[in-house]
C-alpha cells in the first residue's frame, strides 16, 4: 500500500481544500475540463521556457506535492477522489509537453497545445490502457497517478506526432 505524504495534514481546511480545487474552479462545471486549461496556462507561463531535464524535475515534484494535497483534501471533504478535486489535472496537464523543449518558437504552437489538451481529455475521461487501475489506489496517490499516466502517454504521442509531421 502506498502512503500519502503527511505533511499536507497539519495544513488548515481551508488552505488544503482551495489548493485542491484551485480556488472555486473545482465547482465550476466540468472541472476536470477547467483543471486542464488551468494547467495549460500553467505551462505556457512557467514550464514552456525550461529544458526538458528541469521540467521533468519540477513537475515530478509538483506530482508529489499534488498528491500530498489532493490525498488531504479527500479527508477533509470526506470523499474518494471527488470530482471537486482538480489540481491533479493542473499538475499533470505539462506532463504532456515533455519532451518537446522549445515547441513555443513553433509556428503550430497553439495547435500543438491545442491536441495536447484535447489528448489528455480523452485519455483522463476514457481512461484506456490500463490507466483506470491507478485510481483503486487509496489517497492522493490514486488521485493523481491516472492524470500522470494519462499525461505521459499523450507526452509519447505529442512527441512522435510533432517530429513526424511538424518536422
Amino acid at each position: 500500500m502506498i502512503k500519502n505524504p503527511r505533511w499536507a495534514r497539519f495544513w488548515p481546511d481551508k488552505a488544503v481544500v482551495n489548493l485542491a480545487t484551485i480556488g472555486s474552479l473545482g465547482q465550476f462545471k466540468a472541472p476536470g475540463t477547467w483543471g486542464s486549461v488551468m494547467g495549460v496556462v500553467f505551462y505556457v507561463v512557467f514550464v514552456a521556457h525550461m529544458s526538458d531535464f528541469a521540467a521533468a524535475i519540477f513537475l515530478a515534484a509538483a506530482s508529489y506535492f499534488a498528491i500530498g494535497v489532493c490525498g488531504e483534501a479527500e479527508k477533509r471533504l470526506k470523499k474518494v477522489d471527488p470530482g471537486e478535486i482538480i489540481l491533479d489535472e493542473f499538475v499533470a496537464m505539462p506532463i504532456c509537453f515533455l519532451g518537446l523543449s522549445g515547441i513555443n518558437h513553433h509556428p503550430q504552437y497553439v495547435l500543438i497545445l491545442l491536441a495536447g489538451f484535447l489528448l489528455f481529455r480523452f485519455f483522463d475521461i476514457l481512461k484506456p490502457l490500463g490507466i483506470r487501475k491507478l485510481q483503486r489506489y487509496h489517497g492522493g496517490f490514486g488521485v493523481v497517478a491516472d492524470d500522470v499516466a494519462a499525461a505521459l502517454i499523450v507526452a509519447i504521442i505529442l512527441n512522435v506526432g510533432v517530429r513526424l509531421l511538424l518536422g
